[in-house]
């Protein structure tokens, strides 16, 4: 086994910086990390990879994750005015493919978060295919494979 760690330190740091971004409700900052075609998946079938001709929880090009990101921002859904705390813990990140122009990443993420005094935990696989630019890395797609996605989930008020 051979493992670049460089690639592999420069990948999570990425990673870790998006989720950080993500439990500040730093929405523009967030939505700077993307490719204008990248697409933001959660699949409410962990076995499917036919995203765009099956059922999704989100599946968000530039303008849905704009629109995802103007919800939250406003306070105008029924999520967002609830929306609570979130930490996000990020490990096992391994890349599975690299060439010039793409890094396939996997890793897991567990989120937290608290509302209405309620802890509530989602554990999920996280697949990334990243861009590398002069200043790290863009996101031209991230799937979310949520552990129990196929389950009830309650109102949502975060990106996962």
């Amino acid at each position: 086994m051979n493992i670049n760690t460089d690639l592999v330190n420069k990948v999570t740091a990425f990673i870790g910086y998006e989720a950080d971004l993500l439990d500040h409700k730093e929405y523009q900052a967030w939505l700077s990390l993307w490719d204008p075609k990248g697409l933001y998946i959660v699949p409410t079938d962990n076995k499917e990879t036919n995203y765009e001709d099956s059922v999704n929880l989100a599946l968000d090009d530039a303008d849905m994750r704009r629109m995802r990101v103007a919800r939250l921002e406003s306070g105008e859904s029924v999520s967002a005015g609830s929306a609570g705390v979130t930490v996000r813990m990020m490990s096992r990140v391994r890349v599975l493919e690299e060439t010039a122009d793409c890094v396939v990443v996997r890793c897991a993420m567990t989120l937290n978060e608290l509302r209405h005094g309620n802890l509530v935990t989602y554990p999920a696989d996280m697949e990334y295919r990243l861009q590398p630019t002069d200043n790290g890395f863009v996101i031209e797609r991230k799937v979310v494979k949520l552990m129990h996605a196929e389950s009830f989930l309650r109102t949502v008020s975060f990106i996962f």
